[in-house]
């Protein structure tokens, strides 16, 4: 079990036992590592402790709010999500393939693709001139899947795999403190029908550590019946992170499900909301 699944695991536990207020030897004994190995590990990994984590899952509780009348965003920021960035200082923009890009798929084109560690599991990276085409979390075992789906999205480009490119285009969007951020800008080269890239970019729109629900999405982008249709293109971005569909959660204040896991979306908004440097109070 490599470090990414071992936090995984935690994760899971604590948002199924939250109610039971879980202790570090529990969680300790649920992965079978020493406590202060687990309070380590995770408070590296995540950039908070276990505690702090535990704190951040009281987003659930946000319904209650919700109930009352408060907007999705102050409930959940109310329920403890608030805090500065910890996300990245690039600016993302979105370029849309034209019609002919499209009914070409590929043709002509490089992309160069790899994969990389990240602080949330390897993911694949994929970019071209124009920008990141792909950048999706995999796990190991998945690789060739990976491969697969990259090369049948663009059947006739040639794919250059190259994992030190990759690395060193994904480090700054992780980069914590003290690590070199990058100055310059990101794009995103995606592909799909007018609503979606509009979907896309009102994404790109949502503060990092900030939560949004489809409603309310489908209510900036002037079609307050959309929210089913915007689910649905919300599910379709190939590009994690950079365009955050982690941010977007249902109606409820529940933070449902994440084309790259739950526990992964749950962390990335863990990460993005948690005070700069990781904290060190240990859970008792």
């Amino acid at each position: 079990m490599n470090a990414y699944e071992r936090i995984a695991t935690v994760i899971r536990f604590l948002d199924e036992h939250r109610g039971e207020q879980p202790d570090l030897d529990t969680l300790a004994a649920h992965v079978g590592l020493s406590r202060f190995h687990v309070h380590r590990l995770f408070a590296e990994w995540a950039g908070v402790t276990p505690k702090d984590f535990l704190q951040c899952l009281t987003v659930e509780h946000a319904k209650a709010r919700l109930r009352e009348g408060e907007s999705v965003l102050h409930a959940a920021l109310d329920s403890g999500l608030s805090g500065p960035s910890r996300l990245h200082d690039l600016c993302v923009g979105l370029e849309a393939a034209t019609p002919g890009e499209i009914k070409a798929q590929g043709e002509g084109l490089t992309i160069t693709a790899g994969f990389a560690p990240t602080p949330f599991g390897t993911c694949v990276v994929a970019s071209t001139p124009r920008g990141v085409c792909r950048l999706a979390f995999v796990d190991e075992a998945s690789r060739s899947t990976a491969e697969a789906e990259l090369r049948a999205d663009w059947p006739r480009a040639c794919i250059d795999w190259n994992d030190d490119v990759a690395a060193k285009l994904v480090a700054p969007v992780f980069a914590r403190d003290g690590q070199p951020r990058g100055t310059g800008s990101l794009r995103a080269y995606v592909r799909g029908s007018d609503f979606q890239v509009r979907v896309w970019r009102a994404l790109l729109r949502i503060e990092p550590g900030t939560l949004v629900s489809y409603g309310a999405l489908a209510g900036a982008l002037g079609h307050a019946s959309a929210a089913r249709a915007v689910g649905s293109a919300v599910a379709r971005n190939a590009i994690a992170v950079l365009i955050p569909c982690h941010r977007v959660i249902r109606e409820t204040g529940v933070l449902g499900e994440y084309r790259w896991g739950k526990e992964r979306k749950r962390a990335l908004l863990a990460w993005e909301t948690a005070p700069r440097g990781a904290p060190t109070e240990v859970l008792r």
